[in-house]
């Protein structure tokens, strides 16, 4: 799997772009309050308490419409938008603005219940089934308010760490029924739709460009490429105890834009579990007609992808990732992975372009027996003059990126000895989020500018 790497990486998306994307979420938000400021919003909190909640409970309730649909748009995979932030960061984005809308959601089911029960001399109780029965759109929404509360309480990390990544993202995608159910409510009975040809036309324009993003990017791009490409098992290889290669052939593999140091979310048709996508690194730079993925066997569907048969058909989502070539801001290089996050870093070890000396890659790994890819590694090093250090050993007590047997060390000292010009390097991490949140410490009492450190959390 290894061959030529390559002359010329091509440019970061242009910087103006990540700041339109963000002026265009807070934009939206100012409309919606503008929207409400227009249709008396504000002249009814002063009326009575009763109009105070009716309008606090519409504008929270819109509020929570824009959040969900900038949520569904941040995990809708749009090219653009994930190559200038990448996965883990809308990630983080997505889980903030999702937990924010919840909670703006409840206090409008909240609010217009009081409100309209206060207006109509009755109980809550009463009122929300009157609601729930009698208006336009809502038992569709109550139907969808509960599909979101049961991805939301599912999604609280306590909740999330009893189900593998597989299930969970299966689960998930009940968000997207929840949301096309909870909001047409506004349709038959939002004052905003009913009164306002503007706000009837910003919200037509927002739904469209949610909806249409993720059945082009989340839908039908993958199945295009899926189709166009015709992935197919070629084989499996065992690398070390409890890892193995998937070796994938396919058509036209040099249009699929992959990079090294990007992952896919895979789809093995091997039968039961079918449905249930992987995301899984290149552990080789794409070729022309081959794709190799490397896995840590773990006791779930790993074991069931492990026995796929060479021909057993393969779809794909993606390429997605940052933690390419395309953020590189200097000459030399430092790559540094624990565990299966090696994978990216092996690819990346190959295809970046660099000079013999200007390139170091340190794995850490439990045993020694628990370094996959070594072969690999040190025949790329010979190739390319590149630097590999193989630290093996349990983890210390203390939180530390090293191993035990070098816990007596300051974590930033032995940073300095492996790479002592760190700070003129870019710097590429993969690997569990403990042990990145130590090497970036480390890192950081280094003095290596943020903007130097890519990183790919190997965890969901």
């Amino acid at each position: 799997m290894i061959g030529r790497h390559t002359a010329k990486q091509p440019r970061e998306p242009a910087r103006w772009w990540a700041d339109a994307v963000g002026t265009v979420a807070i934009a939206s938000m100012v409309v919606v309050v503008a929207l409400w400021l227009h249709d008396t919003g504000l002249q009814a909190l002063t009326v009575s308490g009763t109009s105070a909640a009716t309008s606090l409970g519409r504008l929270t309730g819109l509020l929570a419409s824009d959040l969900l649909l900038i949520q569904v748009f941040l995990m809708a995979r749009v090219p653009w938008v994930e190559g200038r932030f990448g996965q883990d960061r809308l990630t983080r984005w997505h889980r903030y603005t999702g937990f924010t809308s919840f909670w703006l959601m409840l206090g409008h089911i909240v609010l217009i219940v009081v409100g309209y029960a206060a207006s109509g001399h009755t109980n809550v109780v009463s009122e929300s089934w009157q609601l729930t029965t009698t208006y336009p759109g809502m038992l569709l929404a109550a139907a969808g308010t509960a599909l979101l509360i049961g991805v939301v309480v599912l999604s609280i990390r306590a909740a999330r760490r009893q189900l593998r990544y597989e299930s969970w993202h299966l689960l998930h995608l009940y968000a997207y029924l929840g949301v096309g159910l909870a909001l047409p409510h506004q349709l038959w009975t939002g004052t905003e739709f009913v009164a306002s040809p503007a706000a009837r036309a910003y919200w037509w324009s927002a739904y469209i460009l949610c909806a249409g993003s993720v059945l082009v990017f989340r839908l039908g791009l993958p199945l295009w490429r899926s189709h166009r490409h015709r992935l197919r098992v070629r084989k499996v290889t065992w690398e070390a105890p409890g890892v193995f290669s998937i070796h994938i052939s396919g058509r036209d593999l040099h249009r699929l834009p992959a990079r090294a140091g990007q992952f896919l979310n895979w789809r093995f048709l091997t039968g039961t579990g079918w449905t249930r996508a992987h995301p899984y690194s290149l552990s080789a730079p794409p070729r022309g007609d081959l794709l190799r993925i490397t896995v840590r066997a773990n006791g779930d569907d790993a074991d069931r992808v492990a026995g796929a048969r060479p021909g057993t058909r393969v779809l794909i989502e993606g390429p997605y990732g940052r933690l390419t070539g395309r953020v590189r801001t200097q000459r030399q290089i430092l790559l540094l992975g624990a565990g299966i996050g090696i994978t990216p870093l092996r690819a990346l070890l190959e295809e970046l372009p660099y000079r013999p000396g200007e390139a170091a890659l340190v794995y850490r790994a439990n045993a020694p027996s628990d370094f996959a890819l070594r072969s690999e590694l040190d025949a790329i090093a010979r190739h390319r003059g590149a630097q590999v250090h193989y630290l093996d050993g349990p983890s210390p007590a203390r939180g530390s990126w090293l191993p035990a047997s070098l816990a007596h060390l300051p974590d930033r000292d032995v940073l300095l000895r492996i790479a002592p010009n760190v700070v003129d390097r870019d710097v590429y991490l993969c690997g569990p989020p403990p042990w990145m949140d130590a090497v970036r410490t480390a890192l950081q009492a280094a003095q290596v500018p943020s903007r130097q450190i890519h990183c790919e959390a190997f965890a969901w």
